[in-house]
């Protein structure tokens, strides 16, 4: 936000320089981006009275006939276009000759014929702002002609000060004095009032009913959009320049002056902070406005830049009273006789002013507009529309509920020192709810902030911010002042001790911590999060980061479950929902590898199931492990891959199961034949296989893929430390024959059940299907390791291995004896 040095100063007689507040600004958390130095303009420039202006024939000139004071009447010629029928008396800024701008010293001379004594400056050329649409115009009267412009556009500074989204409160020039004079200590002096209205006014406000909403589907219903409007009227105006003072402040706080109506509005919303809107009081059918959602879907808005907006039924507008508004979708299709879309609007509330209504060069009498609106309604719709205008930047933010009669009766006065004639009355429609009282203790503020700060002087701080303050002892009833909206909490009344008593006053030593019972071992998680991670990097995994974003298309693609949740305002076409499932993600990101080459890709997310939200861990695996020239290259197929995913599980300690998936269990994106539950230390957890091969070409990819997805936080099992035994281990070797379709995990279940304390460990080293054992059938070769607290004798070893051996053949199942 920009300010110029010269208004905080107007407003706090005794500010200090601006070099001394750049550390204030930054202590308020309010820091200074940068500090622009504006020179007055040179001796040259003056100020002139306009006595003829007229066209020039066969030229897009215009000749200009100027009372330039001691140096009589001259002339220029002048291409601006709003040079064009200039009203005598009008006054200009007047670049004489032999003065030196921007590098150009200007003299006289001859244009079309036209003798131009100097030239005619816009306000960009005189360097005071940034328009140079036009030349810079004056009331008349404003000087005697010839007075040097720098007599009344003295050198200043701009301060451009960085506002956070939450400090809505000092996006004006009184709420940033408001916070340097409570910092400071200083005395602050306020803008003059205006004059209060007393009395109905002339313009009759309906606004939405309360108790209403608007329905746009069974689920879905608008908040009610304004809950305070105030609506006043100024008559006899001579619609012209501004002043120059008001015209000088406008423009060093970066907006460009239009005329005396706009620029008054935009100078109380820069002085207030209250946006404000004036009609022309011609266009106000019935001397009626009413405020109302849209009427139809799809109407057309034109607004008073040419622009068109497509507004509906969740957008707030304003109306004038030649028409009815209409509260539902359905009513507005029902209702007959229905005017042309865009008549009849002043504006889209809170945004921009329509077409219809906008003030005009020869307008004279206005309806002004001062109101509060819902912010997430404008700020849903100011995005859908793409319209950002300074009104809107403060309203989504948070603008003082109850400023709207202040913010009135200040553009009234300034609109009747302009020679306007004020209507005493006012209509002033809705009441809205402030916040209540926070309760606090000064015990709970310091123990949060960590540095003593006494409870008196957090009263005083609180005070001097404009809250009201009651409470006995330690004990503090906290009223906030309207403008802060930010203020709900009493770790927000902590925050504001804090940035007036000076972050400078945090004591250097570590704080005291207190860890509750609810945060031991809070960082379980965490860790476990961390170690995963790294684990799996160090298995050759690269971490992928993907949008928690999908669509209908893309789920269809890769058959996960459609998305449920649906965003109301997506970024694109392609991201409509919340995905139900991380592996499309992970596919969608393998698509983008070249094919061929080693992929090896995980990523740790949420996703948004019909069941509710979760945590899942995913891997891909696409392409050969090593490069196809290496010798000993390992193939990328399901073996592999099933090995780094024991190597995960190995390294983190945990014991893996993946036990084979038939029919109706096999997920709906893995191929049928190569689909496994993963069951980790115990529990089922997830599932992992090949991708099914009808998917691949959807996301772009050839070859095998395998793929993983498993639940987050993966389950712990209990550690215990034993010593390691200092005696040898015995092995015995054993090719159990069982049907095809009984998995390793059953074999090795039933020799670890049987094995005892003395079995160590299970391992497989290979595997046979032939003629010799049988069809259906397959051998599986597992090594049994043996080992106790002393060396154990043959007889030991083969009682174990016998009562192994039965347990197989109970089952069914046979030993092969060759």
């Amino acid at each position: 936000m920009k300010i110029p040095y010269s208004w905080l100063k107007e407003l706090i007689p005794a500010l200090p320089p601006v070099a001394e507040l750049e550390p204030v600004f930054a202590q308020l958390g309010l820091p200074l981006e940068g500090v622009e130095e504006v020179p007055a303009p040179p001796e040259g420039v003056l100020l002139v009275t306009v006595t003829k202006a007229e066209p020039m024939p066969g030229t897009q000139l215009t000749r200009l006939m100027l009372d330039t004071g001691a140096n009589g009447e001259r002339t220029i010629a002048s291409g601006a276009p709003n040079a064009v029928g200039l009203p005598a008396g009008t006054m200009l800024a007047l670049v004489s000759p032999g003065t030196a701008l921007g590098g150009m010293t200007y003299g006289v001379r001859e244009l079309q014929g036209v003798e131009s004594w100097g030239m005619a400056a816009s306000a960009k050329e005189l360097g005071v702002g940034e328009s140079s649409a036009g030349l810079m115009l004056f009331p008349a009267g404003t000087a005697a002609p010839g007075t040097p412009m720098r007599e009344l556009w003295a050198a200043d500074q701009v301060l451009d000060v960085e506002v956070t989204p939450n400090r809505a409160d000092v996006l004006s020039a009184l709420g940033l004095a408001r916070d340097l004079a409570a910092f400071l200590k200083l005395d602050l002096k306020a803008p003059p009032a205006g004059p209060e209205a007393s009395g109905e006014g002339e313009i009759r406000v309906s606004l939405p009913d309360k108790g209403r909403v608007i329905e746009r589907d069974p689920t879905q219903k608008l908040r009610f959009g304004c809950d305070h409007f105030v609506a006043r009227t100024v008559g006899g105006l001579r619609n012209g320049p501004a002043p120059l003072w008001m015209q000088r402040r406008v423009t060093l706080s970066g907006m460009r002056s239009i005329d005396l109506i706009v620029d008054t509005s935009n100078y109380v919303m820069l002085e207030l902070g209250q946006p404000t809107a004036l009609y022309d009081r011609r266009d106000v059918g019935d001397d009626q406005i009413l405020v109302s959602f849209g009427r139809r879907q799809g109407e057309t808005v034109r607004d008073l830049m040419g622009g068109e907006h497509t507004v509906g039924p969740e957008d707030l507008l304003i109306l004038d009273g030649q028409e009815r508004p209409i509260s539902s979708v359905a009513e507005a299709f029902a209702q007959a006789g229905q005017p042309q879309p865009g008549q009849g609007v002043l504006g889209i509330a809170g945004i921009v002013g329509g077409d219809h209504g906008h003030v005009r060069a020869d307008t004279t009498d206005v309806v002004i507009e001062s109101a509060h609106f819902d912010p997430v309604l404008l700020r849903r719709t100011s995005t859908r529309l793409g319209l950002k205008t300074d009104a809107v930047y403060r309203y989504e933010r948070g603008v003082d509920p109850l400023l709207p009669p202040r913010a009135a009766a200040r553009l009234v006065g300034l609109l009747a020192e302009a020679g306007g004639t004020v209507h005493p009355g006012a209509t002033v429609v809705g009441q809205p709810d402030v916040p209540g009282p926070i309760e606090a203790t000064g015990e709970q503020i310091r123990a949060l902030l960590g540095m003593t700060v006494d409870t008196a002087e957090m009263r005083d701080i609180l005070t001097r911010l404009g809250c009201g303050v009651e409470g006995e002892g330690d004990a503090l009833r906290v009223q906030p002042p309207s403008w802060r909206v930010d203020l709900n909490i009493w770790q927000d009344l902590a925050e504001e001790v804090a940035r007036l008593h000076g972050y400078a006053h945090l004591p250097e030593r570590l704080p005291t911590l207190r860890v509750h019972e609810s945060n031991i071992g809070a960082e379980k998680e965490g860790v476990a999060r961390t170690t995963l991670r790294r684990t799996l990097a160090g298995l050759g995994f690269q971490e992928v980061v993907t949008y928690t974003f999908t669509s209908d298309d893309e789920a269809g693609k890769a058959r996960s479950e459609r998305p449920g949740v649906r965003l109301r305002n997506p970024l694109t076409a392609d991201r409509t929902g919340l995905r139900t499932a991380l592996y499309p993600s992970l596919l969608k990101a393998a698509g983008m590898h070249a094919s061929g080459e080693r992929t090896l890709l995980f990523e740790l997310g949420r996703i948004f199931p019909a069941s509710g939200e979760a945590e899942r861990l995913g891997l891909l695996m696409r392409g050969p492990l090593a490069p196809e020239t290496h010798e000993d290259a390992v193939a990328g197929d399901f073996r592999a891959f099933k090995g780094l995913v024991e190597s995960l599980a190995a390294t983190l300690g945990a014991a893996l199961e993946v036990r084979q998936l038939r029919g109706d269990a096999v997920p709906a994106a893995l191929h049928p034949g190569i689909a496994g539950e993963v069951v980790w230390n115990g529990q089922p957890v997830g599932w992992l296989g090949a991708l099914h091969p009808e998917i691949a070409p959807n996301f772009g990819l050839k070859g095998e893929t395998f793929l993983l997805e498993v639940a987050l936080p993966l389950p712990g099992r209990e550690w215990a430390f034993r010593d390691p035994s200092r005696a040898p281990a015995a092995w015995r070797d054993l090719a159990v024959i069982a049907p095809q379709g009984v998995s390793y995990g059953e074999v090795a279940a039933v020799l670890e059940r049987e094995g005892g304390d003395l079995l160590q460990s299970v391992e497989p080293f290979d595997v046979f299907v032939g003629e010799q054992i049988g069809a259906g059938n397959r051998s599986v070769a597992v090594r049994l390791t043996y080992r106790g607290d002393r060396t154990l004798t043959e007889e030991e070893i083969d009682a174990v291995f016998q009562r192994q051996i039965a347990a197989v053949k109970a089952q069914g199942w046979s030993i092969r004896e060759k």
